[in-house]
C-alpha cells in the first residue's frame, strides 16, 4: 500500500517501489500540481545516489512531459536541500528520489511544494487521494525534458548566510566524511570555493553506500570517529544519503547530537543578530528549553517529524527549528531540514568563538546546570487497540516512581514532563510497527528509576 510517511513514500526497490507504483504516484503529483496550480507550475525533479534513483527520476520527468508540463530534471545527484531550495528560487514543485538515511534496498519519492519545505499532511492526503483518477483530461501539449545543474543558485544562497571568512580562523581541522551520500560534490565544493582548508574520505557515490547505512550517526560513522580519535584536533562531519541531515564528531572524537548543536547554534545566531522563537518536536531535548529559558526565547514545540517543524517556521518566522534525528533550517533559508548549512554554521560558531567544538560541546551543558541523559525502548505492537490502551495508561498516570507529572503533552503522543529535568514520551511510529517510550533526565541515576518504573507497569499491564 502506498503510504506518505513523515518524509515522503517509501518503499522496498523492485518491490512495492516499482515502475507501476512510480506512475502511479507521478501521475497523483502531475493531478495534485494541475488542479492547484494549472500547467503553468514548473515542476523540477532530482535524486540521491541510490540503484535506479535517476531511472526513476528520468521516468518520472517523462510522464510529467506527456502531461504537459514543463519539467527540469537535474543533470546530476542532488542533495534534497539543494533541490528543495530550487523549488523555491524557480518557483517551481519538486519531486525528489530519495529514501533519506533508510537502507540501500530502499528508496522512495518525495514532494516538494513551491515554499520548498517537506509537504504537510493535508497535501500528501490530498495526493494519495488522486491515485488512479484519470489524468490528463482529454488533449495536451507535450513538452520536452530540459536538464540543469542545480547548484549554483544554492551556493549563491548559501554565501549570504554563511560568514566563511570567519571559519577561514577556525583552529581545528576539518575532515569531511562523504559517506557515499549525495553531499558529494556539494559540500566539499562549497568549501572549495570559498577557499577553506579540509580533508575528506569516502567519497565516491556508490548504491550501496559502502554496505552501511547511509545514517550519520555514531555506528556508521566508526572509521571518521577513529581518524578524528588519532588526531584530537580536527572535527569530522558528515550527512545522510539525501544530505538533508548531519552528524559531527568533536575533536576528541565524541559524537555530538543534533540537540547540542541546536543548543549551540541558537545561542550563536542570536549573537549575529537573530531574532524570534525556536522550533523544536517532542522528541527533542530538555536541554533546548532550558538554553532558550535561560536567553528568553520562546520554545515552538511540534509533532515528530520536519514536516511539522516546517510549516512552524513558514508561520512563526523562527531563528532555527530542528529535530532530534539530525535535521535543522534557519531562518531566511528553506522549511526544509538542510545538512549542509548545518554543517557549515558549526564550523562559523566554532571559529567565532575562538574555542574547540568539544569545548562547545561541554560548555552547552554548563550553561544550563546539568547534562541530559536519554535512552530509548521500543515495543513491537501490531495491534493499534493495544498501542492506544498503552498510551491511554501513561495519559493517566499523575507520578512515576518518586516523580510528579507536572505537565503533560498530547501533541504526537504523550509526553509527559516529570519536573522541569525529566521527561517520558511515549508515541507510535511512523514507519514500523512499534510503540517508542524515550526517556530523559539530568542524571543516569534519575534515569533509570523512570526505566525500571515503567517497566514495571508494562508488566503490570501484560
Amino acid at each position: 500500500m502506498i503510504k506518505f510517511g513523515t518524509d515522503g513514500w517509501r518503499a522496498v526497490l523492485d518491490e512495492e517501489f516499482n515502475e507501476e507504483n512510480v506512475k502511479r504516484v507521478t501521475l497523483a503529483i502531475g493531478k495534485y500540481v494541475r488542479d492547484k496550480y494549472g500547467y503553468d507550475k514548473q515542476l523540477i525533479i532530482g535524486y540521491d545516489p541510490r540503484l535506479k534513483a535517476d531511472f526513476y527520476a528520468k521516468m518520472s520527468a517523462d510522464i510529467l512531459t506527456e502531461c504537459g508540463f514543463t519539467v527540469t530534471l537535474s543533470s546530476k545527484i542532488v542533495p534534497t536541500p539543494v533541490l528543495a531550495f530550487n523549488a523555491k528560487y524557480r518557483n517551481a514543485c519538486a519531486i525528489m528520489f530519495t529514501a533519506s538515511h533508510n537502507p540501500p534496498e530502499y528508496l522512495g519519492m518525495k514532494f516538494i511544494p513551491d515554499y520548498a519545505g517537506p509537504a504537510t499532511s493535508e497535501i500528501t492526503d490530498e495526493i494519495l487521494e488522486n491515485l488512479d483518477k484519470p489524468f490528463p483530461n482529454g488533449e495536451v501539449e507535450k513538452k520536452s525534458v530540459i536538464t540543469a545543474d542545480f547548484g549554483g543558485a544554492y551556493f549563491a544562497r548559501i554565501n549570504t548566510l554563511v560568514d566563511f571568512n570567519i571559519i577561514k580562523n577556525l583552529k581545528s581541522k576539518i575532515l569531511f566524511d562523504g559517506l557515499y551520500s549525495a553531499s558529494i560534490g556539494y559540500f566539499d565544493e562549497i568549501l572549495k570555493n570559498n577557499n577553506i582548508e579540509f580533508e575528506s574520505m569516502r567519497m565516491e557515490h556508490d548504491t550501496n553506500f559502502g554496505g552501511l547505512m547511509p545514517d550519520p550517526k555514531p555506528k556508521y560513522l566508526e572509521k571518521l570517529i577513529y581518524e578524528i580519535n588519532e588526531r584530537h584536533d580536527t572535527i569530522g562531519l558528515a550527512n545522510d544519503g539525501d544530505a538533508d541531515r548531519f552528524g559531527c564528531i568533536d575533536e576528541m572524537g565524541y559524537y555530538v547530537s543534533p540537540d547540542v548543536i541546536i543548543s549551540i547554534l541558537l545561542r550563536y545566531l542570536i549573537k549575529k543578530g537573530y531574532k524570534g522563537s525556536v522550533v523544536k518536536t517532542v522528541g527533542s531535548s530538555i536541554l533546548i528549553d532550558e538554553t532558550a529559558k535561560k536567553i528568553g526565547v520562546d520554545v515552538i514545540e511540534t509533532a515528530v517529524g520536519f514536516k511539522h517543524v516546517g510549516e512552524a517556521m513558514r508561520k512563526s518566522n523562527a531563528i532555527i527549528g530542528g529535530e532530534e534525528s539530525g535535521g535543522l533550517t534557519i531562518q531566511g533559508h528553506i522549511p526544509e531540514k538542510d545538512g549542509l548549512i548545518a554543517n557549515l554554521l558549526i564550523l562559523e560558531a566554532v571559529a567565532d568563538s575562538g574555542k574547540t567544538l568539544a569545548e562547545l560541546h561541554q560548555e552547552a551543558y554548563e550553561f544550563v546546570g546539568c547534562k541530559f541523559y536519554t535512552d530509548r525502548i521500543d515495543l513491537k505492537k501490531q495491534d493499534d487497540s493495544e498501542i492506544a490502551q498503552i498510551t491511554e495508561m501513561f495519559n493517566e498516570l499523575t507520578s512515576l516512581d518518586e516523580y510528579k507529572v507536572t505537565d503533560i503533552n498530547l501533541t504526537d503522543g504523550v509526553k509527559l514532563m516529570l519536573g522541569e529535568k525529566a521527561k517520558i514520551l511515549i508515541r507510535k511510529s511512523g514507519t514500523e510497527p512499534l510503540l517508542r517510550i524515550y526517556f530523559e533526565a539530568d542524571s543516569k541515576d534519575k534515569l533509570q528509576k523512570l526505566k525500571s518504573a515503567v517497566d514495571d507497569l508494562l508488566a503490570q499491564k501484560a
